[in-house]
C-alpha cells in the first residue's frame, strides 16, 4: 500500500533534498510549519520508507575525483543465463567498484549505464581496461567523457 503524501510532506521533503543537515527547527522555519508537525512527519516518512537515508554531496574536485565518464555497457545475456546471473546481479557487482558512482539498467541499444568518477584519464584507463571490461557478462562498452557537469 502506497502512503499518501500531502503538501506539508512535500514541503518538508523539498527542504531535506537540499538541506539534509537542517535541524527540525530550521525545517520548520523554512516551511512555516510547527516544529512538532515537522518532527512527527519526518518520523512518519522515515518509518514508511519514503525517506530511505540522508546523504552528502561531495566536492569531487577537492577530493581528487575530477574526471567523470558515462560508460554504456552491452551485456552478453546468453553468458549471464549460463552463469545463472541477471542484469540486476551484474549491476550489484559493478556498484562494488570504488570508482562506480552509479549503475542503472536502461532500455534501448544499451543495457547498463555506469557513472565513473576517478582522478584522471590514466586512472580511468586502468579502471576501464583492467577491471570493468573484465567483468563476466559485459560484452561491449562505450564511453562518454564528461567535459562539463552541473548538478
Amino acid at each position: 500500500m502506497m502512503q499518501e503524501i500531502d503538501e506539508k510532506d512535500m514541503l518538508i521533503l523539498e527542504v531535506l533534498k537540499d538541506h539534509a543537515d537542517f535541524t527540525t527547527r530550521q525545517i520548520a522555519k523554512k516551511t512555516l510549519l510547527p516544529i512538532t508537525t515537522v518532527h512527527n512527519r519526518i518520523r512518519k516518512l522515515r518509518k514508511n520508507g519514503i525517506i530511505k537515508k540522508y546523504t552528502i554531496e561531495l566536492d569531487n574536485e577537492k577530493i581528487g575525483k575530477n574526471f567523470m565518464a558515462y560508460v554504456l555497457i552491452s551485456v552478453n545475456l546468453l553468458l549471464l543465463k549460463q552463469k545463472h546471473k541477471t542484469q540486476h546481479d551484474l549491476v550489484n557487482e559493478l556498484k562494488k567498484f570504488y570508482f562506480v558512482e552509479r549503475a542503472d539498467i536502461v532500455t534501448g541499444g544499451t543495457d547498463i549505464v555506469v557513472v565513473i568518477r576517478v582522478k584522471d584519464v590514466k586512472e580511468f584507463d586502468n579502471c576501464l581496461l583492467n577491471k570493468l571490461q573484465l567483468v563476466e557478462g559485459i560484452d561491449r562498452t562505450q564511453t562518454f567523457m564528461v567535459i562539463y557537469s552541473r548538478a
